[in-house]
């Protein structure tokens, strides 16, 4: 699929979940990246419409949150909106029953506090991000703080990946909006069990997040040359 492919094929995603879940009154968790992105612009649209009124945003990132102002969207912090009715956002990868790897955009922590703060997440994406085992395609996205990077490097390699540091595009280390470091963990062949890397990830003192979004989401919209799938949680 070529890239306007598939940027094509994401925002016919995000309409349609858009479409199918965001009423108006409803506190909507933002997500961020180039699927999310489109979903944001969409309520931006139905808002300026009058299809919509008396939605709250609350984004996952400092980019969507900049999305949300230029469309529009009344924005709000989780702290004056701690249960939300839905959150919309992306992922990297899907696998059979919607786990999911999130967090090549840098905002994996607020996305998965956002996440849970949610009755309800629906992911959007083009089918290129389908998989039968996570980690065959995208790295595993650890958020960790500075100070540990040293310590926490050979832990997460002692479980079987290959650790890379996230530069920026000036090459400088990645810095999330929480101003940690992200390392991404390949692993060759695939995630075998997802439960336990995610709780060995999570064991790891000086570990802030992991990518591995389990159990989390309900629903997905997936868009590929033959129109948006609608996949549900089992």
């Amino acid at each position: 699929m070529s890239a306007a492919a598939a940027d094509a094929a994401k925002r016919r995603a995000a309409v349609a979940a858009v479409a199918a879940h965001v009423r108006s009154g409803m506190a909507v968790g933002l997500g961020t990246g180039s699927t999310a992105t489109p979903a944001v612009e969409e309520i931006g649209r139905l808002l300026a419409a009058g299809e919509l009124a008396g939605i709250v945003g609350v984004p996952t990132s400092e980019r969507t949150a900049e999305v949300a102002r230029r469309v529009g969207i009344p924005l709000a912090t989780l702290a004056e909106r701690p249960r939300l009715d839905l959150a919309i956002d992306g992922a990297d990868e899907i696998a059979p029953g919607l786990d999911l790897i999130k967090g090549l955009g840098g905002a994996l922590l607020r996305e998965k506090v956002v996440a849970s703060a949610a009755a309800s997440l629906v992911i959007v994406a083009d089918a290129s991000k389908r998989v039968d085992r996570l980690g065959t395609r995208a790295p595993v996205p650890v958020e960790v703080i500075g100070f540990a990077l040293a310590v926490v490097a050979p832990e997460l390699e002692s479980l079987g990946c290959a650790v890379a540091l996230r530069r920026g595009a000036d090459g400088e280390p990645f810095a999330t909006d929480e101003g940690n470091r992200i390392l991404d963990c390949r692993f060759p062949a695939g995630i075998e069990a997802p439960d336990r890397l995610a709780n060995a990830i999570r064991s790891i003192p000086g570990v802030v997040e992991h990518g591995l979004f389990l159990g989390l989401a309900r629903e997905a919209y997936v868009a590929g040359p033959d129109g948006v799938e609608h996949l549900a949680a089992v």
